[in-house]
């Protein structure tokens, strides 16, 4: 090949203070790990010699400690788009230090392409395997996507690949790369099932656009699962018992059932129950991250078919997936974020979503993002893209957190995600809320009946006070979130009092 192979620091050098770096990956699958920890060290030196150096960072969805966290400790990053798991950049959210804008994740490819976001100055990449066929790049991608492809062909002054030989060369036919066109009066995106072949396995573009490429050989950085809870479990088996519910009533369908599961080791926990219950047919997924459950469902011939953004698993998982990888052919597919979360594919398939809340009020409106209103968790992800559009929208959580301390169920969100006018049920150990075809009385109650036993008087009396004032959603404004104040007061939302 006639591109240069070159050092991380090398490529490093190459990025100027105020860039805009597009960055590929989904999660820490499939992210680049050599030349952003280059950058970072760049950008200590440049501080302590009292230059600036900053830089903003759009991505796929989250990236791995070797990006995020890197760029975060050593103060580098101005804006970063559109989603966050790493604790030290979450601390720099909160505290203003850097610009974090929360962004539904179908939306990011489209705003690149429309100049939203800015231009992209670089991109960086991670592949497990280029070929130069006929004076054209095959770039074949690893464990996750992103924007990989719109990075490649938007960043102004090339593309830096990280060619890792960590990952097998044999995941090459497992991905499905395909962008979607400008508007107006653009093709459907024809996928009717999941693992359906609409692109190509591999991003092509030209020699030229490769400003060079850097070898390396790391593992992805994806946590390992946290084992079921007795909550998870139960929660697993109440939504079991609740899907079979809707199959016999006939609101889905038993013989297309299609589900999205969220981020995290408790929606890990989730779908691995759902697997383990004999009344739950055998499904498919069509889902933004694959991880380690339904990667053992496949096996198992639970889940037939999958589609995904990102295999984030463990490096253990992973190498046993590349060994095993016939087994996965024809029934897993890896695809750009834009398509794993594409409204137009959730919607045809008839996909029943199942994310996780961090706090739900009792008429159905759902925070998944900021804890007591103001401080940003992660982000929104694509949560939004799959509730806006499933047939069925679920969202999971623990009735408590923080041993008890605090309760998910609570009279008023301190900060809303989810509408009720999208959100179909809540799930919780205690059981299943459906929200379909309630007022906004009875899906109070409802959910009430869900919340944890110690938190039930507290929730029944703020609905009686907010009754007095009358409304179709009635609410106490000045003791809305009485529960939220004495938490953060008293440590305790158990000791809420309604004083006039």
């Amino acid at each position: 090949m006639n591109i240069p192979e070159i050092t991380a620091a090398e490529a490093a050098s190459q990025i100027e203070h105020g860039a805009l770096i597009g960055v590929g990956g989904f999660g820490p699958a499939g992210s680049p790990k050599y030349i952003i920890p280059q950058l970072a060290q760049r950008a200590r030196q440049e501080h302590a010699a009292g230059r600036p150096f900053k830089v903003s960072v759009v991505t796929g969805a989250s990236i791995g400690a070797s990006c995020d966290g890197e760029l975060a400790e050593a103060d580098a990053i101005d804006r970063r788009f559109p989603f966050s798991v790493n604790a030290q950049l979450r601390q720099a959210f909160n505290s203003g230090r850097v610009r974090y804008n929360d962004l539904n994740l179908s939306d990011n490819a489209s705003h690149l392409r429309q100049g939203v976001t800015g231009q992209i100055d670089w991109g960086i990449i991670e592949a497990c395997d280029v070929q130069e066929i006929h004076g054209r790049v095959r770039i074949y991608l690893t464990a996750g996507i992103g924007i990989a492809p719109t990075i490649c062909r938007l960043a102004k002054n090339g593309v830096f690949i990280e060619l890792n030989a960590w990952h097998s060369t044999r995941l090459i036919g497992m991905h499905d790369i395909y962008e979607i066109e400008a508007p107006w009066f653009r093709s459907p995106v024809r996928i009717t099932q999941p693992v359906e072949h609409i692109g190509m396995p591999y991003i092509e573009t030209t020699p030229d656009r490769i400003r060079g490429i850097v070898y390396t050989n790391a593992p992805d950085e994806a946590r390992e699962m946290l084992p079921a809870t007795p909550a998870t479990l139960q929660i697993g088996q109440n939504l079991a018992d609740f899907l079979v519910w809707n199959m016999k009533q006939g609101y889905i369908f038993k013989d297309r059932l299609t589900l999205q599961s969220g981020v995290g080791s408790a929606a890990n926990a989730v779908v691995g129950a759902l697997g383990s219950q004999p009344d739950v047919p055998n499904f498919n997924i069509y889902t933004e991250v694959l991880q380690e459950e339904p990667l053992r469902l496949i096996r198992e011939g639970r889940i037939t078919a999958a589609s995904t953004g990102a295999l984030t698993i463990s490096s253990t998982h992973l190498k046993d997936l590349y060994e095993n990888i016939d087994q996965y052919r024809g029934r897993l597919l890896l695809r750009p974020s834009e398509i794993s979360n594409c409204p137009e594919i959730i919607a045809r398939l008839g996909i029943c979503s199942i994310n996780t809340a961090i706090e739900v009020d009792i008429y159905g409106h759902v925070n998944s993002t900021k804890i007591c209103g103001s401080k940003m968790m992660n982000g929104v992800g694509g949560s939004a893209d799959f509730t806006c559009n499933a047939m069925l929208a679920t969202f999971t959580c623990a009735s408590t957190t923080k041993d008890g301390r605090i309760s998910s169920i609570v009279p008023f969100c301190s900060h809303v995600d989810h509408t009720e006018h999208y959100v179909d049920a809540i799930v919780t150990e205690y059981g299943v809320a459906d929200l379909r075809n309630k007022c906004a009385t009875e899906r109070a109650e409802a959910i009430i009946a869900i919340a944890h036993p110690d938190y039930r008087p507290i929730l029944r009396e703020y609905l009686r006070i907010a009754q007095q004032g009358g409304g179709h959603t009635p609410h106490a404004l000045s003791k809305a979130f009485a529960m939220h104040e004495a938490f953060m007061k008293k440590g305790d939302m158990r000791l809420t009092t309604f004083e006039d």
